[in-house]
């Protein structure tokens, strides 16, 4: 009951109804770990089809696309150095 009191109502309410714990963690880990594969799925996308437009410099068109695979690193997911790069080149007119 306290779990539930703690927590956002925005949040509490996408919850399971349930007194144990352990439920309830279990639920949040199952639910994180979708969102986890959407949102690798999301960066993996952009990755692959950003194109260098000119709204801002190239330095930081690269930077931008160095830390879409750091974020893909902290998700558990790889992305070798020598494909960043073909994906980098890509991107460029």
């Amino acid at each position: 009951m306290f779990m539930r009191m703690s927590i956002a109502s925005n949040i509490k309410s996408a919850l399971i109804k349930t007194k144990s714990v352990k439920k309830i963690i279990k639920f949040v880990e199952e639910r994180s770990q979708t969102t986890g594969k959407s949102l690798i799925e999301t960066l993996m996308n952009t990755l692959t089809t950003i194109k260098f437009d000119g709204s801002c410099t190239m330095h930081e068109h690269v930077i931008e696309m160095i830390n879409i695979v750091a974020r893909l690193k902290s998700l558990g997911m790889v992305v070798d150095e020598n494909f960043l790069v073909q994906f980098i080149l890509n991107s460029l007119p």
